[in-house]
């Protein structure tokens, strides 16, 4: 029998960046272009993401960017750092991909980055990954998020037909960080305040009146609401898991490394959890 192949080695995107822009006091836009993504295309999932690359302190990488001669030659200290980001959107006509970004003044990198980073700075990048759509079968949609997930939400509405029936939930400090979506589906910000992260989405999402007929449901954000709202969904409401795209993107207490390495671990036993409680 014929040895399979074997897998061929994913290409970085290098691009430049074209403009920035403070969406709201706690969102930043950053526009990337440039001839590096003539081979770069995100047009097939609604929830689209990159991996952006991030060098260490003091560290520069020979031309061009070669991530498995980087891990070949240079101690793992020196490896670029990887932060996942979704595709607000992607204009192939002018070969423009825009990142949004959730800012927490200094904390963080990628965060901190996107708010002084300057056009014609050069931007190293993987992907694109994605895995979710809206279901035109489905009935109706279900949307459900923090700022971590507006990006992906915001795609998802603006891909929907006009006058498809959904719902959207998305959880965010106050007033002053709503943003304009070009969707007639009408989007209930949840201004948190002093309450405990995703209490008011896991309260909203449990007071809906689920209409008739098959849900397509996105829910992403924060792992612990997420958790509880899988547990609603799966349990409580006896949703497929195939009409579901749930996840965390992040944990509190937890960077990006350190999230990502326990995440399949974290998933697999809520997952158990779940499967031993019968549906009610």
């Amino acid at each position: 029998m014929a040895e399979r192949p074997g897998r061929q080695p994913r290409k970085p995107h290098s691009a430049q960046v074209v403009r920035t822009e403070r969406l709201t006091p706690h969102m930043q836009r950053v526009v990337l272009g440039g001839e590096g993504l003539a081979d770069f295309t995100a047009d097939t999932c609604t929830d689209h993401y990159v991996k952006l690359l991030f060098p260490p302190a003091g560290v520069s990488y020979p031309e061009p960017f070669d991530p498995q001669r980087v891990r070949d030659e240079l101690p793992r200290e020196q490896w670029p750092v990887t932060r996942t980001y979704t595709v607000r959107q992607w204009d192939a006509g002018h070969r423009e991909l825009t990142l949004d970004f959730v800012i927490h003044g200094d904390e963080g990198l990628a965060g901190p980055w996107a708010t002084r980073v300057q056009p014609g700075e050069t931007v190293l990048f993987m992907g694109p990954g994605g895995a979710y759509a809206p279901d035109p079968e489905a009935d109706w949609h279900l949307f459900v998020g923090d700022e971590s997930a507006l990006p992906a939400i915001a795609c998802a509405l603006e891909a929907l037909p006009r006058g498809a029936r959904a719902y959207a939930f998305v959880e965010i400090s106050g007033p002053e960080e709503e943003q304009k979506i070009d969707s007639d589906v009408e989007v209930v910000w949840l201004h948190r305040g002093d309450r405990p992260l995703g209490e008011a989405l896991v309260e909203a999402v449990r007071n809906l009146e689920f209409p008739e007929g098959r849900v397509h449901a996105f829910v992403h954000g924060e792992a612990h609401f997420v958790k509880e709202l899988r547990s609603l969904l799966r349990v409580e409401r006896g949703i497929a898991r195939e009409d579901l795209s749930i996840s965390g993107y992040w944990r509190r207490g937890h960077n990006e490394d350190g999230w990502q390495a326990s995440k399949r671990e974290w998933n697999a036993r809520i997952e158990a959890e779940q499967e031993s409680t019968p549906a009610t």
